[in-house]
C-alpha cells in the first residue's frame, strides 16, 4: 500500500491516551510511505464527528481506518459503508458492539484489566472486603463497551455477583454505594466523588475508568479529610501521571495499558498485503499491574518498571 492514504480517528485529540496512539501510528505510517489522516470528535461520545469523518474518508480514497468508537454501537452502520466499499476498518481500545462489525479490534482486554485491579483491592482490604463501601466513577451515561468491561472486570476480581454481562449498575450487592460519571476527566471526577460521598460518606473503595477520574477523586476524598490513604483507589491506564499517583499513594494500584502499541499495530495490519485473520478477530495489546504494595497471587510490576514504560 506504499503511497496509500490510511485515516486515524479518535474520541477526541487532546487526552494523552489519544496522543500516544496517534504516536504509535505515525512512525510506521513515515516507514511505510503512507500519508496518515488524523480526525476526531468534539468531545467524548461525539458519534456524529466520528460518522462525518469516515464519511470524508471514504470519499478521500482512504484504504484503510483505525478508529477509536465514542459510540460502539451507533457507529456500526458507517463502519458497514465503509467496509461495504472496501476500506479495512480495525477499532483500537473501545471494542464494537457487537465486536465482529470490524475487520479487527487491537486492544487491551479491559476486563481482564479491570480483574487485575479487584483482585489486588479485595486482597489489599482483607476482612474489610466483606463490607466494603464502594464507589464506581465510570465513563458515561451510554456505557461504551471500554466502560463495562473495565467496570465489570473489577466487580469479578473483587467478588462481585455480574448480572448482564454487557451493562453495569443492576447488581444487587449492597457493598456497592452506587455509579457516578466521571466522563474519564479530573474535574468531573472530582465533581463526581462530591456528590458520592453525599450519599456513601464511609466510602473506602473507589474505583476510576480512569486516571484522570482517580485524580479528581482524590481531591474530593483530601478535601473531606478522607486523603489519608483510608479510601483505596484503584484505576486503568497507566499513563506516566497515573504511575506517579501510585508512588504517591494517591492510587493504590492500576492497570497499565500501551496505547503507542495499539496505534502501530493497526497501521502494520491495515498496511499488509495479507489481511491477518486473527482468532475471534481480537488482539490483545497487554496490560499489567502496577503497585508498590503487591498482594499474594496477583502479578503485578513496580512503579520504578511502570514509569519506563509508561505514555502521556
Amino acid at each position: 500500500m506504499n503511497g496509500g492514504t490510511i485515516g486515524l480517528i479518535m474520541r477526541t485529540d487532546n487526552n494523552p491516551f489519544s496522543i500516544k496512539i496517534r504516536e504509535g501510528a505515525e512512525c510506521p505510517a513515515k516507514e511505510l510511505g503512507l500519508k496518515l489522516v488524523t480526525a476526531s470528535g468534539k468531545f467524548d461520545s461525539d458519534n456524529d464527528s466520528q460518522v462525518a469523518a469516515i464519511e470524508n474518508m471514504i470519499s478521500a480514497g482512504a484504504k484503510g481506518i483505525a478508529i477509536v468508537p465514542s459510540d460502539p454501537k451507533a457507529i456500526i452502520p458507517t463502519i458497514k459503508k465503509a467496509r461495504d466499499a472496501g476500506v479495512k476498518v480495525v477499532v483500537l481500545d473501545t471494542p464494537l458492539d457487537p465486536m465482529d462489525a470490524a475487520d479487527a479490534t487491537f486492544a487491551t482486554d479491559n476486563r481482564r484489566a479491570g480483574m487485575l485491579i479487584g483482585q489486588w483491592a479485595a486482597k489489599t482490604l482483607g476482612n474489610k472486603a466483606t463490607d466494603a463501601k464502594i464507589v464506581f466513577l465510570d465513563l458515561s451515561t451510554n456505557q461504551p463497551t471500554v466502560d463495562y468491561l473495565g467496570d465489570q472486570g473489577f466487580m469479578q476480581g473483587f467478588g462481585i455477583d455480574v448480572k448482564d454481562p454487557n451493562k453495569y449498575g443492576d447488581e444487587d450487592d449492597q457493598r456497592i454505594c452506587g455509579h457516578e460519571i466521571s466522563y474519564g476527566d479530573q474535574e468531573n471526577g472530582r465533581k463526581a466523588m462530591e456528590h458520592a460521598l453525599q450519599s456513601c460518606p464511609d466510602v473506602n473503595l473507589v474505583y476510576t475508568i480512569n486516571e484522570a477520574a482517580a485524580a479528581g477523586a482524590w481531591e474530593a476524598l483530601k478535601a473531606v479529610g478522607k486523603g489519608d490513604g483510608s479510601v483505596v483507589i484503584v484505576s486503568i491506564g497507566g499513563g506516566c501521571s497515573g504511575v506517579k499517583n501510585v508512588q504517591a499513594g494517591v492510587i493504590g494500584a492500576t492497570s497499565q495499558q500501551y496505547p503507542r502499541k495499539m496505534g502501530a499495530m493497526a497501521i502494520y495490519a491495515i498496511a499488509s498485503r495479507t489481511w491477518p485473520r486473527i482468532v475471534s478477530d481480537f488482539v490483545d495489546t497487554g496490560a499489567q499491574l502496577i503497585t508498590d504494595n503487591p498482594v499474594e497471587g496477583v502479578e503485578s510490576i513496580d512503579t520504578a518498571t511502570a514509569a519506563k514504560l509508561c505514555w502521556g
